[in-house]
């Protein structure tokens, strides 16, 4: 599978949060690469990645809980700053030697934070004896700090909202910085990247995609390719990322289902043959899908069944490549952060088998 190279990245351990996105969201708005990665498959990312820095996000878990997700050890040995949010703060401190306790007061919702303590994390944010509105989403809390920390910030339900360990790098929050309701939050997360892992803040998407591109090139080298092209942007995104990096040597397949909304299905081929100019071939499969829902109401069955029906018409029309001369080395498909980190269940189910989150991918075709 093809892979960029940013030599400045944050990496992003998700431990099933709704709001992980927003982290990666606010870190690229500060300039900084980012990616994110469930927690089942953080220490192979980490391996890969060679992150400069990792954040800890938030959880529906509760680490008092057996078998409660973890952060890989590693990155606690590495020597890179490490910042924990909410969830992340609490595993951060049950690893190190800290004490997380259920049954404690819930904070959810807005909330105030007191400062209690100068930190490279409030530095030109936030003042020592200031107080600030803050989002917490927590029920259990940390009860006692790992060797190393001391507390910088305060709330009603979390003695320590706010911890540091400027030695190591370590910073902690009971609160979500990501979120609007935390007003200051992403200059807070800028402070974190800048300040303390010292990343430049030099990072774009314009750069992002000519080093998609240069990606892509090295790994097709003369090969061919072949898209899955629904019309959506995850496949959008991927189809004119490969024809700008192979040209001609890319080849589309839009399988038209009869499912999608009145002449949209005319608008795709329009736009991908008139206005992009990629080869595209458009499978006029309409009456086959929907014989096969004819009847149908289970919702589940109906998915499985259009699921089967894209696969078998895809590898057909693949076969007639193959057979006119066409035949693709790889295939290519596009995945969102979303699509990503949702298929990958909380309790380790692997339906997606790689920790790649852009929005394109090239693979061997097998």
């Amino acid at each position: 599978m093809t892979e960029t190279a940013h030599p400045d990245t944050v990496l992003i351990i998700d431990f099933g949060s709704q709001v992980t996105q927003l982290i990666a969201r606010r870190v690229r708005e500060a300039g900084v690469y980012s990616e994110i990665v469930p927690f089942q498959l953080a220490d192979e990312a980490f391996i890969r990645l060679a992150p400069k820095a990792v954040i800890l996000s938030g959880s529906p878990a509760s680490t008092v809980d057996i078998g409660s997700p973890r952060a890989p050890q590693a990155i606690f040995e590495a020597g890179i700053p490490v910042l924990g949010i909410c969830y992340g703060e609490q595993t951060m401190c049950a690893q190190l030697g800290g004490r997380v306790e259920s049954g404690h007061h819930r904070e959810f919702g807005r909330a105030f934070l007191d400062i209690e303590d100068e930190s490279a994390l409030f530095e030109g944010v936030w003042a020592k004896g200031t107080r600030h509105q803050v989002w917490m989403s927590h029920g259990d809390r940390v009860t006692a700090l790992p060797e190393g920390f001391r507390v910088i910030g305060t709330s009603t339900g979390a003695p320590y909202a706010a911890i540091a360990d400027e030695k190591r790098r370590f910073y902690a929050v009971q609160f979500h910085p990501e979120v609007v309701h935390t007003p200051d939050g992403a200059m807070l997360l800028a402070n974190f990247v800048h300040r303390i892992a010292g990343l430049k803040g030099d990072w774009t998407m314009a750069a992002y995609r000519e080093q998609a591109i240069a990606a892509i090139r090295s790994q097709v080298g003369d090969g061919r390719v072949i898209c899955a092209l629904s019309g959506g942007v995850d496949s959008s995104v991927a189809a004119v990322l490969i024809h700008e990096a192979i040209g001609e040597r890319l080849t589309c397949i839009f399988v038209d289902h009869g499912l999608m909304r009145k002449d949209e299905g005319e608008q795709v081929v329009s736009m991908y043959r008139e206005h992009y100019n990629i080869p595209l071939v458009h499978v006029q499969a309409q009456d086959r899908f929907l014989a096969a829902l004819d009847g149908e109401a289970d919702p589940e069955k109906k998915r499985k069944t259009i699921g089967r029906l894209f696969i078998e018409v895809f590898e057909e029309e693949a076969k007639k490549l193959e057979r006119d001369g066409k035949q693709a080395e790889f295939l290519a498909q596009g995945t969102l952060y979303p699509d990503v980190i949702e298929s990958v269940s909380f309790t380790g189910d692997h339906r997606y088998r790689s920790s790649r989150t852009t929005t394109w991918a090239v693979c061997r075709n097998a």
